[in-house]
């Protein structure tokens, strides 16, 4: 069979995969479980071999159900993949989603809140829609964006403080939205702050969290959460993504 650019192209795309894969795996908890099925398999394989049948007959089940299984296993990851590829840059324009007056408006509301160690969680809505979680608990506004309308929703005394605003399409959205909580094994996050990180995981939200107990103001994005930014910090980064 003759090697022609039909064949390069499925060993470059194999390859990519491949790649990814292995890039995925490397920093996730998955890479730990794939280690574990392949000490299983050589276990099989052994056990196949000095003829401990109901050893093998065990295994044999038990990699028989194995699509199944890694589908269950590696549910997150998968989840976070398919996100990953949902919001890569090819499949969507970028638009602008904020002008510069609001964000002057909610940065000072967010500068306001740390000073006064007023906790508050914003969320801004990119490509991924997060109409499921206004839907689920969230009270809709559809509200212009002000510094005075953001330091009420959050004052301690507001029955929505406790929850997300969801910023969409240079409006606030809702209030009062709870998010789904990221496992940070390991580091000392609260609430607010696994809450952020926890979205930005399943989506290609950017979200601006005040601490109530420091006093600061973080920004998570893709998982990571860029901790104790000033005004001008803010701006930047605000400008740069939305």
């Amino acid at each position: 069979m003759d090697f022609d650019y039909i064949h390069a192209i499925d060993i470059a795309a194999v390859s990519l995969i491949l790649y990814y894969l292995l890039q995925r795996l490397r920093t996730s908890r998955a890479l730990a479980v794939l280690i574990g099925l392949i000490c299983l398999k050589i276990l099989h394989t052994f056990a196949e071999y000095f003829g401990l049948y109901t050893l093998t007959w065990l295994l044999s089940h038990v990699f028989d159900s194995l699509f199944i299984l890694i589908i269950v296993i590696f549910q997150p990851d998968i989840r976070k993949a398919l996100v990953d590829i949902g919001i890569f840059p090819l499949f969507h324009f970028r638009k602008k989603l904020l002008n510069k007056e609001l964000s002057r408006e909610i940065i000072d509301a967010c500068l306001e809140m740390a000073r006064r160690r007023v906790g508050a969680l914003i969320v801004f809505e990119r490509s991924v829609s997060l109409s499921d979680l206004i839907d689920q608990e969230g009270q809709r506004l559809d509200a212009e964006i002000s510094r005075r309308l953001l330091l009420n929703i959050f004052y301690v005394g507001s029955p929505l403080h406790d929850g997300a605003v969801i910023i969409s399409r240079g409006r606030i959205a809702a209030a009062g939205c709870i998010l789904p909580l990221a496992i940070t094994k390991g580091q000392n996050f609260g609430t607010r702050h696994r809450a952020a990180i926890g979205i930005t995981l399943d989506s290609d939200a950017v979200v601006l969290v005040v601490s109530e107990e420091r006093g600061e103001i973080s920004l998570a994005l893709r998982g990571e959460l860029n901790r104790s930014l000033d005004g001008a910090a803010l701006e930047k980064i605000l400008h740069e993504i939305l």
